[in-house]
């Protein structure tokens, strides 16, 4: 017997479970409806939103969130946003646009809000049970379906690196996960610790109001504007996609020496990598406030010391905040890691083409992804495919054989333009034409199944 067996599980037939009501989950649940499928989202808060709703528990939004990737370049196919919306937009109008998405497509009737998946089990001819735990303390429930699409999101678990003599360090140490808003800056000395997208904006708060501002990152990186030759720089990038990876990465360096120039000449080391070899850092006003003498560039922390921390070229300085802009970790608790390729310890799954289970013809996850542009279109991509993979696996089983054998050798595709520096945070990495490419030769394929089997 199982520590979550609570009764026999209610049968929901051919019906799909989508975990999470973020933007990953509203896409895969207004795709597989659109598939003909009955689907249930659940959905641990009281609202839609995921990450971009600030209200949520553990939103990693703070009050000056914009979009780091371009309007254009984010915007659902079949729900374009607003023509008059700016090219970046705040977090209250991606909000806003999500809502409207799920008003839109009549999906709010078909998430079930306060209910978190507790488990999720393999049950026969590959379905699965799932345990729900209700958020007002009322008795599981255990309900059984056709298929589950894990869309839970991977910016909620935050990561929080360990430095000898920190626990003793006597100032006061935060994730950039519980940041709101600069007010906390004012009249304080502020270290912030981390060269992702969002530890260069919060240096960049910290810059105008804070007394003080370090920002300490580990290694060089290119330093990319939000905007190149006056149009958006994944505009100018997507239109250089039609070269070959090579060129492509020559084509960008050129661009950034001639529009940046060299980081070094602001104290910050030249980058250790190629572009494309790291996740973009998309910023228009650090080597502003840099160049300005608003934040100190520093190397990669050693160690704390009481008052002081200590970085790696053995200068010290006395913070009185240091805000860790380390990231975060996907966490998929209510299921056994085999059944998405993780060995033990392990918290990146390893998925055929970055969304199918190895380990299940019935289990996906959406949305765990690192891109070099937009995100929702990918996703709406992905959950396409897996809506026309259901339809075949239940039309044609024999035919559904032989493509998941594709779907393994198209995971072999590298999804990069060149191969990504090795590190955690590049796991999830892809470059977004190459991997549309790849799902499209996917859902084609489908499409032919479906045809056939007709």
């Amino acid at each position: 017997m199982s520590e979550y067996d609570i009764d026999a599980a209610y049968d929901r037939g051919d019906a799909v479970c989508v975990i999470g009501a973020g933007a990953s989950g509203l896409l895969a649940l207004k795709n597989l409806r659109e598939h003909g499928f009955n689907v249930d989202c659940y959905e641990k808060d009281t609202a839609i939103g995921g990450g971009w709703n600030i209200k949520q528990r553990n939103s990693p939004t703070y009050v000056n969130t914009h979009l780091v990737s371009s309007r254009t370049q984010s915007e659902l196919p079949d729900f374009p946003m607003p023509d008059d919306w700016p090219d970046y937009p705040h977090h209250t109008q991606v909000l806003s646009y999500l809502e409207r998405y799920a008003d839109h497509f009549g999906l709010r009737e078909h998430i079930w809000f306060g209910s978190e998946i507790e488990r999720i089990e393999p049950a026969d001819r590959g379905r699965f049970d799932v345990i729900i735990k209700s958020a007002s303390g009322s008795a599981g429930r255990r309900l059984r379906y056709a298929a589950v699409v894990i869309a839970n999101g991977h910016n909620w678990d935050p990561y929080l690196p360990e430095f000898e003599g920190q626990q003793q360090f006597r100032g006061e140490i935060m994730h950039s996960s519980a940041y709101s808003d600069s007010a906390r800056f004012r009249g304080r000395k502020v270290l912030v610790v981390g060269a992702g997208n969002s530890g260069c904006d919060i240096a960049c708060e910290a810059a105008v109001v804070a007394d003080t501002c370090w920002h300490s990152t580990r290694r060089g990186y290119w330093y990319t504007p939000k905007y190149v030759f006056g149009k958006p720089a994944d505009v100018v990038a997507h239109q250089l996609s039609w070269l070959p990876g090579g060129l492509q990465r020559k084509a960008r360096e050129a661009i950034l020496r001639r529009v940046v120039g060299d980081p070094q000449r602001f104290g910050l080391p030249a980058p250790d990598h190629r572009m494309h070899q790291s996740h973009p850092i998309v910023n228009s006003h650090i080597l502003h406030h840099i160049g300005h003498g608003a934040i100190t560039p520093k190397p990669d922390i050693a160690r704390f010391d009481g008052r002081k921390v200590v970085f790696t070229d053995e200068s010290t300085i006395e913070p009185d905040l240091v805000v860790m802009a380390t990231g975060y970790r996907p966490r998929f608790d209510f299921c056994d890691p085999e059944l998405l390729g993780m060995k033990s310890g392990e918290v990146f799954p390893q998925l055929f083409a970055h969304m199918f289970s190895p380990g299940s013809e019935t289990l996906f996850v959406a949305g765990l992804l690192q891109a070099d542009s937009g995100l929702f279109p990918l996703v709406h991509w992905q959950t396409v495919a897996i809506a026309k993979w259901l339809r075949v696996r239940g039309s044609d089983p024999e035919r559904a054989k032989e493509f998941r054998r594709q779907v393994v050798s198209e995971s072999d595709t590298r999804y990069t333009v060149t191969p990504m520096t090795d590190s955690d945070r590049h796991r999830l990495e892809i470059s977004s034409g190459r991997y549309l490419d790849s799902v499209a030769r996917i859902i084609d394929t489908l499409d032919k199944e479906t045809e056939g089997a007709q």
